[in-house]
């Protein structure tokens, strides 16, 4: 997994990495279903690695999975698990 939002993201949801997304790996978006009731947003793991959403996060809740602190190792299983349930 190239990023992974980790738990400062719970409870803001700020959607400027969304917009900063050149590929929409980013989810749920404004108009997505669900958005309401997500905890958190989520990166797809199949994202291109580009970066921007980092500096577009007012809440500093992206990380590359490599530099992932280990307090919040499990949140990129949590967004894994948030993209394969919408496949099922």
């Amino acid at each position: 997994m190239a990023y992974v939002i980790a738990e400062p993201c719970i409870g803001t949801k700020d959607m400027a990495c969304v917009d900063a997304c050149p590929v929409d790996a980013i989810h749920p978006g404004k108009h997505d279903r669900g958005v309401e009731t997500a905890p958190q947003l989520y990166i797809n793991a199949d994202c291109i690695d580009c970066g921007n959403c980092i500096p577009a996060c007012p809440v500093s809740a992206i990380f590359a999975g490599e530099d992932l602190p280990d307090k919040w190792k499990h949140y990129a299983q949590i967004n894994r698990d948030w993209y394969a349930d919408r496949t099922k």
